[in-house]
């Protein structure tokens, strides 16, 4: 067979309009190469069989250098009908020093080509270092850059902070107050916390182990699809960490991303589809 005759079905056909998506971080990596993708499946055809195989995929090469429309709209044509991208913000933005002086950048990047992806561009993700401090006029006047919309379709923003000083009920009263979400990561290294801030989540789970054929054992796997539903219904899971203490009632149903970043990443596309075999 040569390999531009790999079939490529759709896993996920009938499935992908549910309100919790998950994927992974990215599509191109060796090691999947040999656990994930087919033998023989050339390399310019593994984002057809991801998004076929996942409901979302979180782009990572955008935090380095924004992408030309003309990809933007490759990828939008190589994946099918209700899969959903979200991508990472350039860092040059969260790394100014004072992020009410982005606007230019936010702008650039925002109105830059994303407008391409359509109804399949789902949240940008902006991600700060370490070393950002929360200040809350400077993030304030950030937050207030952030345009609700694109070309008429909602935009949705995903904030995800690295520093402990963040982890105060001023910074979930400002991301509140612009419906973006804080974004939940399970990582050993950085504050995690689950206080719902938006109209959607979005975690990033970056635990996977080497040990694990499916990343993470079966009895994590379905405690993360119990939180997956009860995010999904509007509630919020009692057995994650919160900044506030302000019981939450139920509201709207909501949309939920969950993606599997980082750590045994050659694992992660088994996370993914375990996890999302859990919650259909």
């Amino acid at each position: 067979m040569k390999t531009a005759d790999v079939p490529i079905t759709d896993e996920l056909a009938g499935a992908r309009g549910t309100r919790i998506k998950i994927g992974i971080g990215g599509w191109n990596f060796p090691p999947w190469r040999d656990n994930f993708y087919p033998k023989g499946l050339p390399q310019r055809r593994e984002l057809e069989y991801a998004s076929r195989h996942l409901a979302t995929l979180e782009i990572n090469s955008t935090f380095y250098r924004a992408q030309t429309p003309k990809v933007y709209a490759k990828w939008r044509d190589e994946t099918p009908p209700g899969f959903v991208f979200s991508l990472k913000a350039p860092r040059q933005v969260a790394e100014m020093r004072k992020l009410a002086g982005a606007g230019a950048q936010v702008r650039g990047f925002l109105f830059g080509g994303l407008a391409e992806f359509g109804d399949k561009l789902g949240p940008v993700v902006w991600q700060f270092p370490p070393s950002r401090k929360f200040e809350h006029d400077d993030f304030a006047a950030f937050l207030d850059l952030l345009p609700p919309e694109l070309n008429g379709r909602p935009l949705r923003h995903a904030l995800e902070v690295r520093n402990e000083t963040f982890l105060c009920e001023a910074f979930l009263e400002l991301a509140h107050a612009r419906d973006a979400a804080c974004v939940f990561t399970d990582s050993p290294g950085y504050p995690n916390f689950a206080d719902l801030t938006g109209d959607f989540v979005y975690a990033r789970l970056m635990r996977s182990r080497e040990s694990e054929s499916d990343g993470y054992p079966a009895q994590e796997l379905d405690a993360w699809a119990e939180r997956a539903r009860a995010w999904c219904e509007g509630s919020a899971p009692d057995d994650l960490p919160r900044v506030s203490d302000k019981p939450k009632a139920a509201s709207s149903p909501r949309d939920v991303f969950i993606h599997f970043i980082s750590a045994a990443k050659a694992r992660n596309p088994a996370a993914a589809m375990a996890l999302q075999g859990r919650v259909k």
